[in-house]
């Protein structure tokens, strides 16, 4: 796994500040096409294997709610955890997917409304070093709004209400591919890939050995290693094959 250090390449300090407002945007977006969804399509299948579309919006709230968590703890030194236990997690899921559309369309609004206030509380602690995603992934604690941003955008996709990956902007396509190869550097699931997109950025990802070069825009190479290129794309013939079901 690269090291804390290394991740302050992602993002200059301009950036980061643009990331957050971005990250709000997004959600707006989202929001505004949650809200169109009918009640009875919110428990038909998402675009995420074994999910439904209440699963995937509880799994947003969730998160967000995770992440406040993190953002208001990380500066005293707690070390609160980004989910109590998987257990917790996969209940509050399952009992949240059940819920009429009215309570999920209010529970991911206000959600993210209590992440933006979190964030908020950032800048005030410059000392905070790092708060804790999980096994073992550290992340710098003024990077966290980038973590959201990447669910934000990914799972809008996956909730399949006609927004796709390719409609993503291209400066938030560009951060999230750095952010997802950022943690799929190591991953030996993946095969070894060079990745080159057309914006400049690069990166080597995957299994050791002599990389297959892959190139393209930041949104075609984000759909591409998230597994969310919209069937029949053109590219998927074109592009090296990724594990079986892969999502990242």
């Amino acid at each position: 796994m690269p090291s804390l250090d290394d991740q302050r390449a992602l993002l200059g300090a301009d950036d980061i500040r643009l990331v957050r407002r971005r990250k709000l945007e997004a959600t707006q977006q989202l929001l505004g096409d949650t809200i169109m969804i009918e009640e009875d399509a919110w428990h038909e299948p998402s675009a995420l294997p074994g999910w439904t579309r209440a699963h995937v919006a509880t799994h947003l709230a969730r998160s967000a709610d995770a992440f406040s968590r993190l953002a208001e703890s990380a500066p005293y030194g707690v070390g609160m955890p980004l989910y109590l236990s998987d257990r917790d997690r996969f209940t509050d899921i399952e009992r949240g997917a059940e819920r009429r559309a009215l309570d999920l369309q209010i529970d991911l609004d206000t959600s993210a409304g209590r992440l933006h206030r979190s964030f908020d509380k950032i800048d005030a602690f410059p000392g905070a070093e790092f708060v804790d995603l999980g096994g073992g992934r550290l992340l710098r604690l003024e990077l966290l709004p980038l973590a959201r941003l990447r669910e934000v955008l990914l799972h809008h996709v996956d909730l399949d209400c006609g927004f796709a990956i390719t409609d993503a902007d291209d400066d938030i396509a560009r951060w999230v591919l750095g952010w997802t190869c950022y943690w799929l550097t190591d991953d030996e699931s993946l095969p070894a890939l060079q990745v080159e997109s057309t914006s400049g950025f690069h990166a080597r990802l995957g299994a050791r050995g002599r990389p297959t070069p892959v190139g393209g825009g930041d949104t075609l190479l984000l759909g591409w290693l998230t597994g969310r290129l919209p069937a029949g794309h053109p590219a998927l013939d074109e592009l090296p094959g990724l594990p079986e079901g892969w999502r990242a």
